[in-house]
């Protein structure tokens, strides 16, 4: 009877992994947590998310701030974002293509928004020393979704693409944007468009 009654109240412990396994399953609990309390987040709510003791975590972490940068920068990480526009189907039309890309830019950048408002930061920490590289690549891969229709185009590819970047990065942001974030089928249209009214 005793043994059932604590088995109700007593947390259930995560299962016993290799050190990269809990190091990577505790950077995966504290990265919500981030943002919802941002640096006040405690070991112990950590923890409690991760379903292993306290002192857990100080096995494979030096310290809490350790793990904080780790889960920043897992929140920062540009491979799943490359590999999110490497997944957009290529045989739609521009405007589609366009619109896809656009989709997957802001939500990107809203990411990357809510993140570091949460953690009072003005830019990525120094030790994510890749991200200017990442940043590259992912232009890349727009370019080569914009070349196939580089002849009905009046600027190249790349500059179509950093307009785009520009006005989904000032569109997504919620301070640049005053509180009236664009919507991808506005950017889109600005974009291919323009805002004059079309002549009968």
């Amino acid at each position: 009877m005793l043994t059932q009654l604590l088995s109700s109240v007593v947390t259930p412990r995560a299962a016993r992994l290799a050190p990269d396994q809990r190091r990577d399953a505790l950077i995966g609990a504290t990265l919500p947590l981030l943002l919802e309390h941002g640096r006040t987040v405690t070991t112990k709510q950590i923890a409690q998310a991760a379903g292993v003791a306290e002192g857990t975590i100080f096995g494979v972490f030096e310290s809490k701030d350790d793990l904080i940068l780790s889960a920043v920068e897992r929140g920062l990480d540009i491979e799943p974002f490359l590999a999110d526009l490497q997944a957009i189907d290529r045989n739609q039309g521009l405007r589609e293509r366009l619109l896809d890309l656009t989709e997957r830019l802001q939500a990107r950048f809203q990411g990357i928004f809510t993140l570091m408002t949460a953690m009072g930061m003005v830019g990525p920490p120094r030790s994510h020393v890749h991200m200017a590289e990442g940043r590259q690549w992912a232009e890349a891969i727009m370019v080569t979704l914009v070349e196939p229709d580089a002849a009905s185009l009046t600027v190249p590819p790349e500059q179509l693409v950093h307009m785009l970047r520009l006005l989904t990065f000032s569109g997504t942001h919620p301070h640049v944007s005053e509180g009236r974030q664009l919507t991808p089928d506005q950017i889109v249209a600005v974009i291919l468009d323009g805002v004059l009214k079309k002549e009968d």
